[in-house]
């Protein structure tokens, strides 16, 4: 057996652990029993990667290797990549069957408090805490859980258990929420399988002693086998001392492990020869599908067409099935109204028979039966005659009740109009405001007669008109009043079109003002610019005159003073100008400020007066 060691300076190696389940699919070091019974198969643990796992120091320490560098043994299980979920955390029915399981666990082992499947469907962080507490107890039974950060030790705990799925900090916030708690009751039935494997391993314990040489297979269904752990063992002394190759360890293991499981060579060389035999029929598929790579395609549109046929099919067999429903139910009443005619014919024969043996034996002479024939006609048309006469009477009172409803009708709808309208003039009831002690309500009673109207007409037209003729009075005051203020509404809105051009004339005035004064500014910014360059040259001439020449010192300096005065006498009178430019401004804004408060004054007044006038 060879071991992968690393090329990196630290030359670590991975450890015995890492290093058998790697090579657990060998045969040679392989039983049976150890193909379906890991030691990590209840806690769904996966298969670690090479060059994935975490390095640990060793058991043994530390020690220098053949080539200088240190070797450090491993002891880790899962890798660093995350690993996918593999469980079903959004079928519902699986996660009912993970509270099912917990919820048994619970109660099996007496937990303190009340928990029910319903109470587990959604639990609250406080109940969470004290389930995992007593989960995790069975490991730790002094363990409390801390009252802050939690959210960091209980993920930690999971993983250092060697949970292969992690768990947020978030989700300790939020155990009970939809998206939280499956992943939380997963771990929790995850936990507690951990805790059912501690326990048997704990009741069945296996001593290695010299009495257990080979082992055997406990009530849990894991093999301790003392050969195994001296193989481990014996190998890692040799890796310690420099070597990398252990040949004649695993010729000697493999040979015990022919003596003990009874291998046959023949029967793995028929398995060797089978296994060659697979691989090359492999191969050969895998030729054939390279040859033909469009096998699948053809075949799977074979098989979509062959389904479109079959839908086609059964819609026609299940077209054929309703048509045959269909003529089975025209039949059944096809078939009923057969034996319908067949007893009306039976009837009909009957009647005849009856009629013709009364025919038969009746009394009467052919002369009377004329007789009483002629009679019935006479009798026939006298009740034709009357029935005629009593329909048009019906037919009279008919469009007399249907006229009498008409107008009924119209005389209601009158009188509700008359109401409406009544109220909205606040003439009913009677302690409106302007029925002025007067009932104006009209009592509609058909059965008091045609006059029943005429009464109400004598009572309430004379006070109705008086109502009229006072309310068009005031309308008509009204109205006078209304033409008066609309004269003069005209002629304020006149004023103030006459204020409006006065005050737009003075606002173009003052911006022509504000325009000559920025310009005045402007010419002497320039100026003063002017000033300063000149005076700026004048210092540089000095300087030249002072650094190359002595003559003319006197003058130079007379005319610099000269031109400083001069400077100063236009700065002067430009700060005079630019101020009485602002004083003229200032006092023409004021002028227009106190102009345009009493054009405003104005307009108020006039909005004032040309207030719509309410008349009540």
């Amino acid at each position: 057996m060879r071991r992968s060691s690393s090329i990196t300076g630290s030359s670590g190696r991975q450890s015995m652990m890492a290093l058998r389940v790697q090579d657990s699919n060998k045969m040679g070091l392989q039983t049976p029993q150890m193909k379906d019974r890991g030691a990590f198969a209840k806690l769904s643990m996966s298969k670690p990667t090479p060059g994935t796992l975490e390095r640990k120091v060793s058991f043994f320490g530390k020690r220098t290797s053949g080539v200088g560098g240190s070797r450090n043994s491993q002891y880790g299980v899962f890798g660093t990549e995350k690993i996918k979920d593999p469980r079903p955390l959004h079928d519902k029915a699986f996660i009912q069957q993970c509270i099912k399981q917990l919820c048994e666990f619970l109660v099996e082992n007496g937990y303190a408090h009340n928990v029910s499947m319903k109470s587990l469907q959604s639990p609250s962080v406080k109940d969470f805490f004290k389930i995992f507490t007593f989960i995790y107890g069975f490991f730790c039974p002094s363990y409390e859980l801390p009252d802050s950060k939690f959210e960091e030790e209980i993920p930690r705990i999971f993983k250092e258990l060697g949970y292969p799925f992690p768990l947020s900090k978030s989700s300790m916030y939020t155990v009970g929420a939809p998206h939280t708690w499956p992943q939380i009751v997963t771990a929790l039935v995850w936990l507690i399988d951990c805790v059912k494997l501690y326990a048997a391993m704990k009741e069945s314990a296996p001593s290695f002693d010299e009495g257990q040489s080979f082992g055997g297979e406990t009530d849990d269904g894991i093999v301790h086998n003392k050969l195994f752990m001296d193989y481990c063992v014996k190998c890692y002394e040799h890796f310690m001392k420099g070597r990398d190759t252990f040949e004649e360890l695993d010729a000697e293991v493999q040979s015990k492990l022919k003596d003990l499981f009874n291998i046959d060579e023949f029967q793995i060389e028929g398995l060797a020869a089978d296994n060659k035999r697979l691989h090359e029929e492999i191969a050969r598929l895998e030729k054939e599908k390279e040859s033909e790579p469009d096998r699948r395609v053809t075949l799977r549109n074979l098989k979509s067409s062959l389904q479109a046929d079959v839908q086609k099919y059964q819609a026609y067999l299940a077209n054929l099935d309703s048509h045959i429903s269909i003529l089975e139910q025209k039949m059944e009443s096809v078939n009923e109204e057969v034996e319908t005619a067949e007893l009306e014919v039976e009837a009909m024969k009957k009647e005849n028979a009856r009629l013709q043996h009364i025919f038969d034996n009746q009394k009467y002479s052919v002369a009377d039966i004329e007789r009483i024939n002629h009679e019935r006609e006479e009798l026939q048309q006298t009740i034709n005659k009357l029935t005629k006469e009593v329909e048009a009477e019906e037919h009279q009172l008919w469009n007399e009740e249907l006229k009498y409803a008409r107008n009924k009708e119209a005389i209601e709808m009158q009188l509700s109009e008359y109401h409406k309208l009544a109220r909205k003039l606040k003439l009913i009831p009677v302690s409106a405001e302007n029925s002025k002690g007067r009932d104006f309500e009209i009592r509609f009673n058909p059965e008091e007669g045609p006059n029943c109207l005429a009464n109400y007409r004598k009572e309430i037209k004379g006070p109705l008109m008086d109502i009229i003729n006072q309310t068009e009075e005031e309308i008509r005051k009204a109205t006078h009043q209304k033409i008066t203020l609309d004269e003069t509404l005209e002629q304020l809105n006149a004023m103030v079109v006459d204020n409006k051009r006065s005050v737009k004339m003075l606002k173009e005035e003052a911006e022509k003002l504000d325009d000559l004064y920025h310009q005045k500014l402007q010419e002497a910014e320039e100026d003063d610019q002017k000033c300063a360059s000149e005076l700026e040259l004048l210092e540089k001439h000095k300087q030249l005159l002072e650094s190359g020449v002595n003559e003319g010192l006197s003058e130079a300096t007379n005319e610099l003073h000269d031109l400083q005065r001069q400077y100063q006498v236009v700065m002067q009178t430009t700060t005079e100008e630019s101020r009485k430019a602002g004083d003229k401004l200032n006092r023409l804004l004021e002028v227009i400020a106190t102009h345009v408060v009493s054009i405003e004054g104005c307009t108020s007044k006039t909005s004032v007066w040309g207030a719509p006038v309410q008349i009540h």
